[in-house]
């Protein structure tokens, strides 16, 4: 044994990420109304974000996130208790929809139809499509971080499992093409 932890982090294969691109640009307006109404607040937003990149592991947003949520009122400890996934510390009226994120992250987006109807029940249709705008949006953020972090684990000569250098590439130079491509079918639409 070499003694190099395997790298085991979701990531995104090519398709994968060229789809999710398409999908950011589909759901554009839904971020930028969560961004604007207020239904979640700033320190709200940051703790939605923390609960999925605890799941997903993406070291990048987990700084930028822990900083961010700082600096929008996020005690310490509950910034603990989120990386550590535990909610004890957090406020009582945010953990349906904090729970619904990790659960979200750890369904690799395929949460089960009751519990996002719960979110739903709990915030109203509106406030229900802000936090999935903040989910969505981090989860994008954690698996291209993470796609990163698989690349820079090959260069150490540490591949991931589920991986090829090909499918790191092309998720890494994809952007170039796939970011416009998005951009103009959101255009078109």
């Amino acid at each position: 044994m070499t003694g190099k932890r395997p790298f085991n982090k979701r990531i995104y294969t090519v398709a994968g990420y060229r789809q999710a691109i398409y999908e950011m640009f589909d759901h554009l307006d839904e971020l930028r109304a969560a961004a604007r109404s207020g239904r979640v607040s700033k320190p709200f937003a940051e703790r939605i974000m923390l609960a999925v990149t605890q799941v997903n592991g993406c070291r990048y947003c987990h700084y930028g996130h822990a900083r961010a949520a700082l600096r929008a009122g996020v005690t310490p400890a509950e910034i603990e208790s989120l990386v550590a996934g535990e909610f004890d510390q957090l406020p009582p009226e945010e953990l349906v929809a904090l729970l619904f994120a990790q659960h979200y992250a750890e369904s690799a987006g395929r949460p089960d139809p009751e519990a996002w109807q719960k979110v739903v029940d709990t915030y109203g249709p509106a406030g229900a499509q802000d936090i999935m705008a903040y989910i969505r949006m981090i989860t994008m953020g954690n698996l291209m971080g993470n796609t990163l972090d698989a690349f820079l684990s090959r260069l150490r000569l540490n591949p991931a499992g589920n991986s090829s250098l090909a499918q790191e590439l092309g998720v890494i130079l994809g952007s170039v093409v796939f970011i416009p491509a998005g951009l103009l079918r959101h255009k078109l639409a």
